[in-house]
C-alpha cells in the first residue's frame, strides 16, 4: 500500500497510508488529542481535519483556542446565523456570509426587514443550534447537482454564486445535521465548537455583489471569540469606541462637518483648523532639515498619468476633467492627482541630476482626490478629497537601505511625539500580481526590504514587530507598512516607505554616475501620517479628544466666578496670549459648575477660574480636564507653567539640546 510521511512539530517523522485523515492521524496518536483537535494546518494550510491526506507534509494540530482557529470560530457561526434565520423565517434566501475582521456578517434576501429586537431572538436560535452540535461534513458536488439543489429551495442567489465558481474548481457543500451550504470551507468539526461568546451587533443595508444596480439585501453583523473574557473586552473596547468617535467628538468641540453638496470632503472649523495647521507646523520643523519642499499642479494631462501607469492601474479611483471651452487645447482630458509622486518626477527631472547631488527629498503636503464609493466613506477615516504629508526620495541603489532607515527613525519618532509608543508593527508587503517592472527588479528591491526590515527589528531590541503581507505591495514596488495601536487597543495602518524602480525608468528621468553614464534613480515614496485627515481622526479617538496641550486648538479658557472678576479674566487672557497660548474667555453670567461641564464637553484641556479674591491677589485657580481638583497659584506662575508646558516637543527636545 502506498504511504505518505508526515512531518510533525517537533521534526518527527511518521508514515501513513495514502488518503488518511487528519481526525485518523490525531487518534493514532491520543484520544485526547483528537477530542480536543477542530482542524489541521497541512504545509501551512488550514484545512479541515477530516481532509484525506494524499502527500507528504507537515502537520499541525489546531484547538479550538489556538490563534488560527478564531477565524473558523466566526466563520463557522456565520454558518450558525444562517441557519437561524431560515429557521425563523422560512423562505429568506441566504447569499454569503464572510469573517471580516473581528467578526463575520451574513446578507440575506428576506421580504420584511429585520427589527433590533429580532437580534436577541436570532442569537437564541443560535444557541439552540450550537447545542445540537450537528457535525460538519463536505461533500464535492457537481454543478448540476449543486444547482437543482438551490434551485429546488428557491436559493438563487446561491444557483448565480455556483455559474461564477470557475470551471474546475471543486464544488463544496458543507453540512450541519440537515442544513447544507456553498462554501470553500474548511470548518471546524461541529456546530458545538462555536461556543456561546458571540454576539449580533447590527443590522445594515447591503447589495447583492456590492453593486447598487443589484437588488438590495439585508445584512446581520456579528462578531465571535473563543472565550467569554475576550468577547467582554471586546464589547467594552466597542463602547469605548463609541464614546471617541471622532464624528461626535468633532460636533461637540466644533472641529469639521461634511455635507450632502460636499460628499466625502472636510468642511474644517476654526478649531479644526488650527489642530491642523499645528500637525502641519510640527510636519514642517521635522522635514525642514532634510527636504525641500515642493507642490505639484493639482490637475494634469491623462497622459502623464498613463506613463506613470496609473491610468490603467487606478483609473477607477481617479476624477477626470476637460474643459467646456471650444478651444482644441481644451479639449484635452485632464486627471485631478490622486497622488503626488508623478508631479514630483517632473520636478525632478528639471535639471541635470549629479550622482553627487543624490540623495534628493522632496515633500509635499498636497491635496489629493481618490473616487470612494458613497458607502465605503466614513468620516475622516475615509474621504474623497484628502492632504497627504506625502515625500519621494530619490537617492543611487547603494542609498536605498539607509534612507529606508533614516525614513523608520523618523516615523517611529513623529508616532511618539503624538503619543503613539507601544505596540508598533512593521509590515513589508511584497509584489501583487497586478504590477509593473522585471522580476529582476522586484527580487533586488524586496531582498533590500527584507535586510532593512531585520535590521529594524534588531535595533528596536524588540519593541517593534514585524511581519510579511504576501502579495500586498503598490503595483509600482514592495512597502513597509507602520501599524500603530492606540490606546484602547484598535490597530491603525498610517505611514507607508515604498520603493519604486519603475517610475523614474517609465519617465525618463536619471542621474548622471562616475562614469558619465545616465542611470535612473531609486525613488523611494514616503508618508508618515499618510492623510492628515484620517491621522487626525485617529489622533481624536486615542486622546478621546483630549489632546495634549501643544496640540490643543484651545489651551486654556479663562471665565469668572462673578462679573466682578471681568477686567481681571481679560488681563489673564492677555498674558497668555502674550506668551503664545490660545486662549478663550468665557464671562457669561452663568454658574461656575455649568461653565465647567460645557466647556468640559469640548475637551478644553485648562480651565482657569477666577474670582473677586483671585483678582485682588493677582491668582488663578487651575483645573485640568478630567479633574475634580484645582491648584491655586499667582498668574506669573500659571503663565510659566503653561506656556512651558505647551512647547510642542520637538522644540522642547531643541531646546533641552542647548548649553545653559
Amino acid at each position: 500500500m502506498s504511504q505518505i510521511t508526515l512531518i510533525f512539530p517537533d521534526g518527527a517523522k511518521k508514515p501513513y497510508p495514502v488518503g488518511t485523515t487528519g481526525l485518523a492521524v490525531a487518534e493514532s496518536i491520543s484520544k485526547s488529542l483528537a477530542k480536543r483537535t477542530v482542524a489541521m494546518m497541512l504545509d501551512d494550510v488550514l484545512s479541515d481535519l477530516a481532509d484525506p491526506i494524499r502527500a507528504d507534509a507537515a502537520i499541525r494540530f489546531i484547538s479550538r483556542i489556538d490563534p488560527e482557529a478564531l477565524e473558523l470560530i466566526r466563520h463557522d457561526a456565520a454558518h450558525v446565523l444562517a441557519e437561524a434565520v431560515q429557521e425563523l423565517w422560512p423562505g429568506t434566501q441566504v447569499t454569503i456570509g464572510p469573517v471580516i475582521e473581528n467578526g463575520f456578517y451574513y446578507d440575506f434576501a428576506k421580504q420584511e426587514p429585520f427589527h433590533p429586537d429580532d437580534l436577541p431572538r436570532i442569537e437564541k436560535k443560535m444557541r439552540e443550534i450550537i447545542a445540537r452540535n450537528a457535525p460538519f461534513t463536505k461533500e464535492v458536488w457537481s454543478r448540476d447537482k449543486a444547482k437543482a439543489f438551490f434551485s429546488d429551495k428557491g436559493e438563487m442567489f446561491k444557483v448565480e454564486l455556483v455559474d461564477a465558481i470557475p470551471a474546475g474548481e471543486d464544488l463544496k457543500i458543507y453540512a450541519q445535521g440537515t442544513w447544507a451550504d456553498l462554501c470553500r470551507g474548511p470548518h471546524m468539526t461541529s456546530t458545538g465548537q462555536v461556543g456561546n461568546a458571540f454576539k449580533l451587533t447590527k443590522i445594515a443595508g447591503s447589495y447583492w455583489r456590492g453593486d447598487a444596480n443589484n437588488p438590495q439585501l439585508q445584512r446581520i453583523y456579528g462578531t465571535a471569540w473563543a472565550k467569554d473574557e475576550d468577547l467582554a473586552q471586546y464589547l467594552k473596547q466597542i463602547e469605548e469606541a463609541e464614546k471617541r468617535d471622532h464624528r461626535k467628538l468633532g460636533r461637540e468641540m466644533d472641529l469639521f462637518h461634511f455635507q450632502e453638496e460636499g460628499p466625502g470632503v472636510v468642511f474644517w472649523h476654526a478649531k479644526g483648523w488650527t489642530l491642523f495647521q499645528q500637525i502641519i507646523a510640527y510636519m514642517r520643523r521635522r522635514l525642514a532639515a532634510d527636504y525641500d519642499e515642493v507642490n505639484a499642479p493639482q490637475m494634469l494631462d491623462k497622459a502623464l498619468w498613463e506613463t506613470s501607469g496609473h491610468w490603467d492601474w487606478y483609473r477607477e479611483n481617479m476624477f477626470a476633467a476637460q474643459s467646456a471651452g471650444d478651444e482644441a487645447e481644451d479639449k484635452r482630458v485632464f486627471a485631478i492627482k490622486p497622488m503626488n509622486c508623478p508631479g514630483h518626477v517632473q520636478i525632478y527631472k528639471h535639471g541635470l541630476k549629479s550622482y553627487r547631488e543624490l540623495p534628493i527629498r522632496y515633500a509635499e503636503f498636497g491635496c489629493v482626490h481618490r473616487y470612494e464609493p458613497s458607502g465605503a466613506m466614513h468620516g475622516l477615516m475615509r474621504v474623497r478629497g484628502f492632504t497627504q504629508d506625502d515625500a519621494h526620495v530619490f537617492c543611487t541603489e547603494a542609498q536605498l537601505a539607509a534612507e529606508c532607515l533614516r525614513i523608520n527613525d523618523l516615523i517611529l519618532s513623529v508616532y511618539a511625539d503624538f503619543g503613539f509608543t507601544s505596540d508598533l508593527v512593521v509590515k513589508l508587503s511584497t509584489r501583487p500580481e497586478k504590477r509593473v517592472g522585471s522580476d529582476a527588479s522586484w527580487d533586488h528591491a524586496e531582498n533590500v526590504m527584507s535586510k532593512v526590515l531585520a535590521q529594524i527589528a534588531a535595533e528596536s531590541g524588540g519593541r517593534i514587530k514585524t511581519a510579511i503581507n504576501p502579495g500586498e505591495g503598490a503595483f509600482y514596488g514592495p512597502k513597509f507598512e507602520y501599524v500603530l495601536r492606540d490606546a484602547i487597543g484598535r490597530d491603525w495602518q498610517c505611514g507607508t516607505t515604498q520603493v519604486d524602480f519603475n517610475l523614474p525608468e517609465r519617465f525618463g528621468a536619471f542621474y548622471i554616475d562616475p562614469d558619465g553614464q545616465k542611470v535612473p534613480p531609486v525613488m523611494v515614496h514616503r508618508a508618515i501620517c499618510g492623510s492628515m485627515e484620517r491621522f487626525i481622526g485617529i489622533l481624536i479617538e486615542h486622546h478621546a479628544g483630549h489632546f495634549p496641550l501643544w496640540l490643543s486648538p484651545v489651551q486654556a479658557l479663562v471665565t469668572t466666578i462673578v462679573s466682578d472678576a471681568d477686567s481681571y479674566a481679560q488681563d489673564v487672557a492677555a498674558a497668555l496670549k502674550a506668551a503664545g497660548l490660545r486662549v478663550e474667555t468665557d464671562l457669561r453670567n452663568e454658574k461656575i459648575n455649568y461653565k465647567v461641564r460645557e466647556h468640559s464637553l469640548k475637551k478644553v484641556p485648562v480651565m482657569l477660574v477666577v474670582g473677586k479674591r483671585e483678582a485682588e491677589e493677582r491668582k488663578v485657580s487651575i483645573r485640568r480636564l478630567g479633574s475634580q481638583a484645582s491648584e491655586v497659584m499667582t498668574l506669573d506662575q500659571a503663565v510659566a507653567m503653561l506656556a512651558d508646558e505647551a512647547i510642542p516637543p520637538d522644540i522642547k527636545r531643541g531646546e533641552a539640546a542647548k548649553p545653559s
